[in-house]
């Protein structure tokens, strides 16, 4: 048989955990053949990896990367950071923010949020989203969850209510239609507006629908701070009720109220998982993470969407009472700024503000006289509410232990905005290999690569991927076990990693030495 390529020389991790092994790996088209060691094979290339990890193409399942690759010139960097580092496959649409499907019947009233998202139009439905993707050629691999934020604002717009029984019909119909069409399951992001002001019941409907196609239920936990453990049992009640795999997102337990309580949270999934019901969660690893600036206020504060939050900071009462909010709280609401402080909170994006990028919110309101809030509100209104931060509210041993769980996935979190967006987008995976697998010794490399590979693989229906097997898709990673790292920093955000060698998506090379080659054989997955 002729190959297009063959690797020579390098050890197998398959994706499946088991040890490594001698194998030489070889792509055809978009299909793999494993071969024994030093087997004659005819290739049109081939490649001595010996010293070198032959692994999938890892599966980033949690990225906001759904526009990365239609930002326009100048962002390229960006939208290659993932794949720099070996992600052939992320999965967008997370947190309840997706870029479909767009209201069924606009709203001409003016509190109405416009059809744009971050710059971006939100899409009819996954089909026009895969439609616009394939006209703008990716270099490695995109799924998309759908969003319950996006649904809701679809058809309730940014209401703080309950659904009418009507409008949540409307909302499964369309999220039955996205599913069906190649949406990979349905997420919440149950501390952001509008996915705040559903109820439980609301969420337990929708899941339902996402139960009913055999995808999953990936929810952003209403908190993630002091009630992380109420806002875990709600997830398990939304699963256990309809019937959907939960997948926990970016398990962490952040803020000063919130420190230590992966002692409890994660013996608490463990035991939900012997009890039998299927569930998974991922985890970046940084003690950091980040997030608009606008989801620091009070759920209240961004009723009616984006033009009434503007109005709001504008005035000086609603200002203090945001004040007064953050400080004392508001039952029920995630308070970051509460747990931890505006010295912990960094701008990451504020495209007309480039100089604040990197200072803290309490370091610039500081050096302008200002309160913090006023100078949160007076950057959010000058930026039209598009600014991003960096909120450091984690502890290292916290991450450690989720890291370390057998049923946690990978995920970098990935907020691909210009400015200074957090290391993780460049840096998760090859931080993993390095830092805490082979210096810390937390897994072995077989292991880290299974997480990044075929367990995601598995949770989110992608046959074929996060597997080394003979006729499985040719996305490969290859990778020098002994040098791979992460070297993004939160000055530095997108510097490459050392030690990847050569990606490979769909049969064809896209990385080649740490540089990319131009190559773009992405597509927009369907589970």
């Amino acid at each position: 048989m002729s190959f297009d390529l063959v690797l020579r020389g390098g050890a197998v991790a398959d994706g499946t955990g088991a040890p490594l092994r001698a194998a030489d790996v070889a792509v055809a088209g978009d299909s793999l053949t494993l071969l024994a060691p030093g087997a004659p094979a005819d290739a049109a290339e081939t490649a001595d990896v010996t010293g070198a990890v032959v692994a999938p193409g890892f599966i980033d399942v949690h990225t906001h990367s759904d526009i990365a690759t239609m930002l326009g010139e100048g962002t390229e960097a960006l939208a290659h950071a993932a794949v720099r580092q070996g992600v052939t496959v992320e999965i967008c649409g997370n947190c309840g923010s997706a870029m479909f499907p767009a209201p069924p019947h606009p709203s001409p009233a003016p509190d109405r949020e416009p059809p744009v998202a971050g710059g971006a139009r939100i899409f009819a439905g996954f089909e026009a989203f895969a439609a616009a993707h394939a006209a703008v050629p990716r270099a490695n691999h995109l799924a998309s969850l759908a969003g319950h934020g996006t649904l809701r604002a679809a058809v309730l717009g940014h209401a703080d209510r309950a659904a009418t029984p009507g409008e949540l019909a409307t909302m499964c119909a369309l999220l039955d239609a996205d599913l069906r069409a190649g949406a990979a399951g349905l997420s919440t992001g149950l501390i952001y507006t509008p996915g705040t002001y559903a109820g439980t019941e609301e969420v337990i409907a929708l899941a339902a629908v996402a139960a009913r196609h055999g995808k999953p239920y990936v929810t952003h936990l209403r908190d993630e701070m002091s009630r992380v453990e109420e806002a875990l049992e709600e997830a398990v009640l939304i699963a256990r009720r309809s019937g959907a795999a939960l997948h926990v997102s970016h398990h962490k337990t952040a803020g000063k109220y919130g420190w230590g309580r992966t002692e409890r949270t994660l013996p608490r999934l463990a035991g939900l998982r012997a009890a039998g019901l299927d569930v998974t969660c991922d985890v970046y690893p940084y003690t950091a993470g980040s997030t608009s600036l606008s989801a620091l206020l009070p759920p209240w504060a961004n009723a009616g969407g984006l033009y009434a939050l503007l109005r709001r900071l504008a005035d000086a009462g609603q200002r203090e009472r945001m004040r007064r909010a953050i400080a004392d709280g508001v039952p029920g609401w995630e308070n970051t700024v509460g747990n931890g402080g505006w010295d912990r909170i960094s701008v990451a994006g504020a495209s007309a503000h480039p100089g604040l990028q990197g200072r803290t919110i309490a370091e610039i309101a500081a050096g302008r006289g200002l309160d913090p809030v006023d100078l949160a509100a007076e950057l959010l209104i000058a930026e039209a509410g598009q600014v991003t931060i960096i909120s450091h509210s984690m502890r290292e041993d916290d991450v450690r232990r989720v890291l370390a769980d057998p049923f946690t996935m990978i995920g970098s979190d990935g907020v691909p905005k210009p400015g200074l967006p957090h290391p993780r987008w460049a840096g998760t995976f090859a931080r993993v290999l390095g830092h805490y697998a082979r210096d810390l010794g937390l897994m072995s490399v077989e292991t880290a690569v299974h997480r990044m590979t075929g367990l995601a693989a598995a949770r989110f229906g992608l046959i074929g991927r996060g597997v080394l097997a003979d006729g499985a898709h040719a996305d490969l990673v290859v990778f020098d076990p002994a040098t791979v790292g992460d070297r993004a920093t939160y000055a530095e955000p997108l510097l490459p990693p050392a030690g990847v060698h050569r990606v490979v998506v769909a049969g064809r090379t896209v990385v080649r030495d740490g540089a990319v080659t131009g190559a773009r054989p992405g597509r927009v997955l369907r589970p």
